[in-house]
Parts: C-alpha cells; structure tokens; sequence
C-alpha cells in the first residue's frame, strides 16, 4: 500500500454538521483514488468547553458543571439529528450518550475530590475527538461508505507526560500495523481521534493543545503513507497573519523547518510538533483550506524546488513572558547558574522560545509563554533558592508587556545585511527592541520587543522584506 493519503480535519473544519458533511466529501473524493485515513479534531469550542466544565467541577460549582455536560450531548445529539437518517440515529445517540455520561463521570469526581489530576483531565478532554470521530464514521456509513471510528488511545503509545505527551514510534507502529493496517487492507476508512493517545500500560493522554496536526503525523509516519492533508479554516501558511498584515500572501512551499519555525513561533496553521515523524520518511504535507476547495493551499517539503534568498515570513507571539536572572555576586559562576535555570524549565516541561546572555553581567533572559509562567517561576525559586536567600543572584525579573517577532527563512543563511535592515525598520517605526536571538542555523531571527508596539513591528518588517510580493525572495541566480 504505497499510496495511502492522511488526512487531519480541525475543529472549524468538523465544527457543525454541515462542515462534517463537506469533511466527508472530501473523504468520500480521495477515498475512490486511493486508501484513505482520517483524523479528527473535537468540534469546534468543545475542547475548551469540556475544559471550562472540569475547572467548573474543581471549583464546586456544580450547577455549571451540569449545565454544560447538557450543552455537551445536546450539541452532539443535533449534529447527529442532522447528519442521519431516523432509522440509524439511536445507536449513535445512544453512544453520544455512553461518551458524555463517562465525562460526566470523571468530573463528578474532579468534583468530589476539589482538584484535577492531570491523569484525569486527560482522559475526559479527549471526549471531543471521540465524539467528532463517531459522528463523521456514521455519516459515513450512512452514506454507504465503510468508516469505522478508532480511538487513537488503542494505536499511539506515549511517555506518560500528562497533557503534553510525546509518542514512542515503535510501539506506535506495531499498533499501527495491527490496527488500521487490515483495516485499510480491507478498503475500510479509518477515522482516528486526534491529540490522545495513551501509555504502554494504558492511562490516557493528550498530545497538547492543538495535538491533532500531531497525531495525523504520527499515524502517516507509523504506516508509512505518501502524503499528510491538514485541513483548516486558512489558505495555507502565510507570509504573515493577515489579520496583522493584509497584504500577506500564501506561500506556495515551505520547507519542514521553514514550518516547524513558524509553528513554534507562533504561526497557528500547524501543531509545533506536527512536522518531526514526517522528516526521515521524507513525507510531504499539504496546508489546506475546507471552507475554500478551490485554494491549492501550501506544500510542505523537505528541501524547496527553487532557492531562495532572503525571509519567507514573519509571525508573532503575544502571550508571552521575559524571565530575567542576573548574578550579584563574582563568586556564581554565570554557566552553573544558567545551567540551573535551564534545569527549572526542563521540569517544568516548558519551552524556550529564545535565550540571550551578557557574559560580563552573567545574567541572561529567556522567553516562555504566559500560561508556563507559574510552574516556571516555581521552580526557578526552588532550584536557586539558596543562592536567592543568600543574595547571590538578584531577585528574578518577569516582564509580561513583551512580544515575541520571529522572522523566518532558509534562505536568510549567509544573506549580508538583512539582520541590520530587519532592525532598521523596526526602530525606524520608533519601536524598541528589549532582546534579539538567532540560532546559529541563520534560519530564524527572534526579537523582543513591547507587545504595544508588535504588530506594527511585524508590518514593518513585512513591507521592508517585500514578503508581499516575494521582493527579496528572488530565486537566486
């Protein structure tokens, strides 16, 4: 089976039942082609409705609670009113109602218990994509067209990582190859449930917000397929969010890391994990757009057809906190003290979105975002505790009123001057830089700067770089 297509379907991609149903045409489409899998996202806002209910449940306020448990089985109920005929609507319902009744079950007891193990917050959020993946199986079936609903708990292993989850691929693949393998051999489509997966020994757990792009490149990369389809409510990756800048355009390629970089950097078309099993099978995705068939979309390669020069695109992040530490004393030496600090983040499972460093100062700042911001903090206080009490190190400095701008291209390595005007036209614009960070692959230039001043920054270097048009993006002769 040397064909075989993934495709992810997002939240506003399966967000009604009208939305499912063109979901299911563009299955139904690929399916008379070639074999087909599919993963899906929960409906759209469900995610942080079933999110809302159990902080709702932690609190005690279980009027709330069972009103959106309510709001819940109704929402999936009427999309299954719609979607079926009456002779095929009560198995389903009556699986609508077996789901919600185990969420429900979980948060009665976050409830009881006046908190929320991560073990079991996991396990009830993945109720969305069990119930988008029943309802656009039965749709499917409805249509004569043999779809069978998997929960992607049965097939991804994971480390036990609660909430933020990575897959372990060899396991993953023997489930791969025992589960929707015969299925697919047997012409069935299988459509998984996207961002859960579980450990070798069973407990449930997500792949992080977002974690569907996720796990559709984990079940292509485990079974080997030709190609990966993301579908989404936008025309592909943008020179820049057009909502910033409206004259961003689609770029027709990227490279892998081109997009991992802008994922990461806060561009909202993929998961930033989504590219990583897909690199050494060398397995292209397409970003595409459900509410625009017409639109090619972006492709996503390994290396691009033409070389370029200059940046491809410009993205920011606004939810985001500078952490500064700063040494008082010549007897800390400033790389254990770094080390200690990157030591904090690592079990706060937090990432670093850039890092500068003044060797004479030995003090240096990090970048995390905002809703790490607590945990951080917390174990930075613990692992320098002692040199905190004593005065060695300077109370920890976090300023909230920043963003992040991350300038991003493959063809920005070994480009003279570009570093220089993408600062020019940012101080041009009256805005002060605070950081900057470039890695030394030359791939990505970060920048600090007041988050008042951001999205100004971001259409100045949009226009100085002629990402518009493709102005310094010229293949290269």
């Amino acid at each position: 089976m040397n064909d075989l297509l993934v495709m992810k379907f997002g939240g506003t991609s399966m967000g009604s039942a009208d939305r499912i149903r063109i979901a299911a045409d563009i299955a139904a489409e690929q399916y008379a082609r070639r074999p087909v899998a599919c993963v899906v996202s929960a409906m759209s806002k469900i995610t942080d409705l079933l999110l809302d209910s159990m902080r709702r449940a932690e609190g005690g306020d279980e009027s709330g609670l069972r009103k959106d448990v309510e709001s819940l089985r109704k929402r999936h109920c009427d999309a299954c009113a719609d979607l079926l005929p009456p002779e095929r609507r009560q198995a389903v319902e009556a699986e609508v109602e077996r789901l919600t009744s185990d969420f429900e079950r979980i948060a009665r007891g976050i409830l009881m218990l006046g908190e929320r193990p991560p073990r079991s917050v996991d396990e009830a959020v993945a109720t969305g994509e069990k119930l988008s993946a029943l309802l656009m199986a039965a749709h499917l079936q409805a249509r004569g067209l043999p779809a069978v609903a998997v929960n992607a708990a049965d097939v991804v292993v994971t480390d036990a990582v609660f909430g933020n989850a990575s897959p372990i691929m060899a396991p993953t693949t023997e489930r791969a190859e025992k589960i929707l393998r015969p299925l697919l051999e047997q012409s069935r489509i299988p459509i998984i449930t996207g961002f859960n997966g579980a450990t070798a020994d069973g407990r449930p757990t997500t792949l992080g917000r977002g974690g569907s792009d996720f796990s559709a490149s984990i079940i292509a990369a485990a079974l080997n397929a030709s190609e990966v389809w993301i579908w989404t409510d936008v025309d592909g990756i943008m020179s820049a969010d057009p909502r910033l800048v409206p004259d961003a355009r689609v770029l027709d390629e990227v490279t892998y890391a081109e997009a991992a970089e802008l994922a990461y950097n806060g561009a909202k078309v993929l998961h930033p994990r989504t590219l990583a099993p897909l690199i050494e099978r060398k397995i292209p995705v397409w970003s595409k757009n459900s509410f625009a068939l017409d639109k090619p979309g972006t492709k996503i390669v390994p290396a691009l057809t033409q070389n370029w020069r200059g940046p491809r695109a410009v993205t920011s992040m606004s939810n985001v906190a500078l952490i500064s530490i700063e040494s008082d004393s010549p007897e800390v030496s400033g790389t254990r003290l770094m080390a200690r600090a990157l030591e904090a983040l690592a079990l706060s499972n937090a990432e670093v979105l850039a890092l500068t460093s003044s060797s004479y100062r030995q003090s240096f700042c990090f970048l995390i975002r905002k809703d790490e911001l607590e945990r951080v903090t917390e174990h930075l206080e613990e692992n320098l505790a002692l040199e905190l009490a004593h005065g060695y190190v300077k109370p920890i400095a976090v300023d909230t009123d920043v963003g992040l701008l991350a300038v991003v291209g493959e063809g920005m390595r070994g480009t003279p001057g570009l570093a220089g005007r993408i600062f020019t036209a940012i101080s041009r614009d009256n805005i002060n830089i605070i950081s900057i960070a470039q890695g030394s692959s030359e791939l990505t230039i970060a920048v600090v700067v007041r988050r008042s001043g951001l999205e100004q920054a971001v259409r100045a270097v949009h226009r100085e770089c002629g990402m518009a048009d493709g102005g310094m993006m010229r293949q290269a002769m």
